[in-house]
């Protein structure tokens, strides 16, 4: 990737998509070129929680929202310490961000980090066509990497596709660390780092717990060295039917019927550990307004998603798993996709969205409440 200073905002660019539709706009951002799976996003807010989340690594992301970056950006809200999306796609960027917290704009930000971006397409198109044809391998080019259209085409249909790849070790932390609780310490939970999200430990802490975050490559025995009192597996990129480590790790905890929390990858690891199958969505679920109901209590809430696989798991009945009953316990309204699992006999239950939502909404926050109960019932 190439990139350049600020003010070539103006610079001609173009998306150019591996079934050969290419969108003109204007460089956002750094100049250069940069690919990825093209995916779109329908959060009205939250842009730089979602830029900054790891399960994004290898996607361009496409804003639904018209315009975007008026808030700026600052340096309290990344969920990660870097921007991961592998290039950004808006409408109509605002030309001057305005927000108390804005340290510096949008557009600062994205050449500071050499994400390279357009805006000035019709974004509204774009998501029609990724949603007809779905999510695809994608380019932006712009400044010097510009080059006739069939050109373009062919590096683009040249890039590898997002099924059958493994991201997860490339997002995850290489070094242990600890997120202490706040107040007075209730319990210790190892979080298996697949890709996770700053709030998540906080959301943990919030609630007396101590949180030891391993990397991806943690063992039954780096797990277990940390006494926990549960075990969690986080959200994270690529495809789950690559991550034969956090399988392997899930089915031991699951062995040890310690209990266990995931979220969205977790929630796929869960699923392959119990022998379900995963496969990929059209063109997934990305934003914050997705509704999910919990069959478990009928109640429908509104919540955060980032993902393009999904659990190959019976709606209409218990499963029999090498770990006892499993059920689907939460579905996606819009497509009946499966949106979370709950083992019957033993304490672990995983969800396929993100329940700590800093951007919001906040309905699935009680997940975490779940957790702490499971936790205090195998302490009773």
């Amino acid at each position: 990737m190439t990139t350049s200073t600020r003010g070539a905002s103006k610079a001609p660019a173009v998306l150019v998509l591996e079934d050969g539709r290419i969108f003109r706009g204007r460089a956002y951002g750094a100049v250069g070129e940069t690919f990825g799976e093209a995916v779109f996003s329908t959060g009205m807010t939250g842009y730089q929680e979602t830029l900054t989340d790891p399960s994004y690594d290898r996607q361009i992301v496409v804003a639904t929202a018209p315009q975007i970056g008026n808030t700026g950006w600052n340096d309290e809200d990344d969920e990660s310490s870097r921007i991961w999306v592998s290039g950004y796609v808006v409408r109509d960027p605002a030309r001057v961000p305005s927000n108390w917290r804005a340290e510096r704009s949008l557009d600062d930000e994205l050449v500071n980090q050499n994400v390279v971006g357009i805006s000035g397409i019709d974004t509204r198109a774009l998501t029609r066509h990724l949603r007809e044809r779905g999510s695809m391998r994608s380019g932006i080019f712009s400044g010097e990497t510009l080059a006739p259209d069939a050109e373009l085409v062919a590096k683009v249909q040249a890039q590898p596709a997002m099924k059958g790849l493994s991201l997860y070790e490339e997002v995850a932390t290489k070094e242990a660390y600890v997120v202490p609780a706040i107040g007075t310490k209730k319990f210790t939970v190892a979080a298996i780092d697949l890709g996770i999200k700053g709030m998540t430990p906080h959301r943990m802490a919030e609630r007396g717990i101590e949180v030891h975050v391993l990397p991806a490559t943690a063992t039954e025995e780096d797990v277990y060295a940390v006494s926990p009192d549960g075990v969690f597996f986080s959200n994270g990129p690529g495809d789950p039917a690559t991550a034969e480590g956090p399988v392997a790790l899930m089915t031991a905890v699951l062995g040890r019927k310690t209990p266990l929390f995931g979220i969205c990858f977790g929630n796929q690891i869960l699923g392959r550990a119990l022998g379900f199958g995963t496969y990929k969505l059209k063109y997934g679920h990305r934003g914050i307004n997705q509704p999910v109901q919990d069959r478990t209590t009928g109640k429908v809430e509104v919540t955060a998603h980032n993902h393009g696989f999904a659990v190959d798991a019976p709606l209409d009945k218990v499963s029999d798993t090498p770990f006892g009953r499993a059920e689907v316990s939460h579905v996606c309204l819009n497509d009946q996709v499966v949106e979370g699992l709950q083992l019957l006999d033993q304490p672990a239950f995983s969800v396929q969205y993100h329940p700590e939502a800093a951007a919001g909404p906040h309905d699935a926050a009680y997940l975490f409440d779940r957790f702490v109960s499971l936790m205090e019932d195998q302490r009773a």
